[in-house]
């Protein structure tokens, strides 16, 4: 554990029912006279959702905007370009993103490249940008991946089918919106993708060697609601009370994982949605019990812990016997869920296995892992997890 670290998050979170109408007059607080809103054609569509709700509060405000709406799943450079463009046709000076992960990485993007070259492949990595981005807030649409307030940005290179993550300070939005009411029609597949994600942000940097006492804290109270309130969300979507526990188990987890980091669970996760265009949700659920089965022997006793914390009962077994059932019971959430198995479901072929190995050990994810592997054991891991059933 760190004795030493430094402490990321957005300036200013609106959490709760009804914040989404604070966006217009936040907007004028940050001198936004003109700011370029992403989002995607489905949100957009939404008669009195959550891109409507946005801009009415802007329009309430007085604040005049463009609107992006190509935003695609696992968004694209393309997508960054394109949005990059009409930034500056539209002579916009700020951006607000509207959706869940791929609206707020696409948004990410598109300042990343408007203020650090037009070339985002080139600033894979961590701490690679040195120009601020254009001023950003984010409106969350899913408790899943917290980018809303991260520091994270991913995007997929379509030429090469690989995801690369963008990590700075700098893409921290300077405003976060977490509304519970604008996810309760979220359809239960995708309730359940995020949701996952969001378990999965806050077990990795539990386990993760970047962790502190303060992410411990954060990580432990959301794996805590999310046991109480994900398979409630996924059979009842219009259920405020696990919607609510899901959006805070969500911003815990990502205030975790901004600080303490994540593991192999992402670092693969992200070849499987570069390389087949899945979601990524799916992707992260799948791999969950196959990676951190084989990271138990470096931690046992914190995988020991987990397992408390997700409801078993250790009385008189040994660390590693508690250890097991933690495994077990992140396989019983992606079953309870219905998450796929093998990664079969999303098209995954043993031929990719070798370069998406490869791949992983550069991901900026895979650092902070708690055991340290080799190409061979990340092939082999990516063959358990197309093998299972």
């Amino acid at each position: 554990m760190k004795e030493n670290f430094d402490f990321l998050m957005p300036s200013v979170n609106f959490f709760g029912k009804g914040v989404i109408q604070k966006i217009g007059d936040r907007a004028k607080m940050l001198n936004m006279s003109h700011p370029l809103v992403v989002t995607d054609k489905n949100l957009r569509a939404l008669k009195n959702g959550p891109v409507a709700q946005t801009l009415a509060s802007l329009e309430a405000a007085g604040v005049s905007y463009a609107i992006y709406d190509g935003v695609e799943p696992n968004p694209k450079i393309r997508n960054i370009e394109e949005a990059k463009k009409l930034y500056l046709a539209q002579n916009c000076d700020s951006i607000i993103t509207v959706g869940g992960g791929s609206a707020h990485d696409a948004g990410k993007g598109t300042g990343i490249i408007l203020t650090n070259g037009d070339d985002i492949t080139k600033l894979a990595g961590i701490e690679t940008l040195t120009k601020p981005l254009p001023p950003l807030m984010a409106v969350n649409t899913t408790a899943g991946t917290a980018s809303e307030l991260t520091r994270h940005c991913v995007i997929t290179n379509e030429e090469t089918k690989l995801k690369f993550v963008v990590v700075s300070w700098r893409n921290v939005p300077l405003v976060s919106f977490n509304d519970p009411m604008l996810m309760l029609d979220v359809p239960a597949s995708l309730t359940a993708a995020t949701g996952m994600d969001t378990f999965v942000q806050a077990i990795e940097p539990y386990v993760s060697t970047n962790r502190n006492e303060i992410t411990d804290g954060q990580c432990i109270q959301a794996i805590k609601l999310v046991e109480e309130s994900l398979r409630e969300a996924v059979a009842n979507g219009h259920n405020v009370e696990a919607r609510t526990k899901m959006v805070e188990a969500e911003m815990l987890g990502g205030m975790g994982f901004n600080n303490a980091d994540l593991g192999y669970v992402h670092a693969m996760a992200h070849q499987l949605g570069g390389q087949y265009d899945a979601p990524h949700g799916v992707c992260c659920a799948m791999l969950l019990p196959i990676v951190e089965k084989y990271n138990l022997i470096a931690a046992p006793e914190r995988f020991a812990q987990l397992a408390k914390i997700m409801g078993e009962n250790t009385d008189g077994l040994s660390v590693r016997e508690a250890a097991d059932l933690s495994i077990k019971a992140m396989r019983q959430m992606c079953d309870d869920v219905n998450i796929p198995r093998s990664i079969k479901a999303i098209g995954a072929k043993p031929e990719d296995f070798d370069l998406m190995a490869e791949n992983a050990l550069k991901d900026g994810n895979a650092f902070s892992n708690p055991r340290k592997g080799t190409k061979a054991e990340l092939v082999q891991l990516f063959q358990e997890a197309y093998d299972q059933k």
